[in-house]
């Protein structure tokens, strides 16, 4: 795709996502034909992203030179622009680093590499109804019931800079946890509408729970579950303390919406 014309990619990003998202109410099917014309403009210009359109590159791990430094936090964010449609901005993880398994509650969401490899795991969530949960390998107390939730482990797959945009919907990949593979990474975030507290869309964390499972059939079809979607069981947590997310400029061009 050409750079050469007035308007940078990023800008244009935007522009596209404002118009893909403004009218889309929260809606896992994104099914009407305006939608779904907008949303594949939006996927090819995500596509072409690279980092050097936002003057972005790989940053090395610095060593702490004295046990009185904090430590960096392990992710960072770089913050492009928000509307109450979608927010934009860069992640980026160091060598090593995981956003931990979290939702976006009611929301869209598009995630392109920028530099580096991610390994990103995506769930559904599931109706819980009344299926007994099974028994887990570390019990879960009394307490905790009510924080368990079904899911299904619909895919976990490996993107680089040159892969296409990572898709989530309300309720379809509605939950991923990102993992940096073999050095650091950075990817492109959109989400529409931002995350908002107030408005029943703040960020819940969870952990995958294993069950008690049969021995042999564990051994027997481990290499056909790692291919195939696999309902799982997930307890929601408060945020983990190895994870905290730090804030960075943003270097690349000015955006307005």
């Amino acid at each position: 795709m050409s750079r050469n014309n007035k308007y940078p990619l990023i800008q244009k990003i935007a522009k596209q996502a404002f118009m893909t998202f403004k009218s889309l109410k929260c809606s896992a099917k994104g099914d009407s034909k305006v939608f779904a014309e907008n949303q594949a403009k939006l996927i090819s210009l995500v596509t072409a992203i690279r980092a050097t359109d936002l003057k972005i590159s790989p940053q090395k791990n610095k060593p702490t030179s004295g046990s009185s430094e904090p430590d960096p936090p392990p992710v960072t964010y770089m913050h492009i622009c928000e509307t109450d449609v979608f927010s934009m901005g860069v992640f980026l993880l160091r060598t090593g680093a995981s956003i931990p398994l979290h939702d976006h509650p009611g929301m869209n969401g598009m995630l392109k590499v920028l530099y580096g490899k991610v390994n990103v795991s995506c769930f559904d969530k599931l109706e819980s109804g009344q299926t007994a949960p099974p028994r887990f390998q570390t019990p879960v107390t009394p307490f905790q019931n009510a924080s368990l939730r079904r899911s299904l482990l619909r895919s976990v797959a490996e993107y680089s800079e040159n892969s296409g945009p990572c898709l989530l919907t309300p309720l379809r990949d509605n939950l991923h946890q990102i993992d940096a593979v073999d050095g650091p990474a950075a990817f492109l975030d959109i989400l529409a509408p931002p995350y908002d507290p107030d408005d029943g869309r703040d960020c819940h964390y969870y952990k995958v729970l294993k069950t008690v499972a049969e021995p042999d059939i564990a051994v027997m079809e481990n290499q056909e579950l790692q291919e195939e979607e696999k309902e799982m069981w997930l307890l929601e947590i408060p945020q983990p303390e190895d994870f905290w997310c730090g804030g960075e400029p943003y270097p690349g061009p000015v955006v307005s919406v």
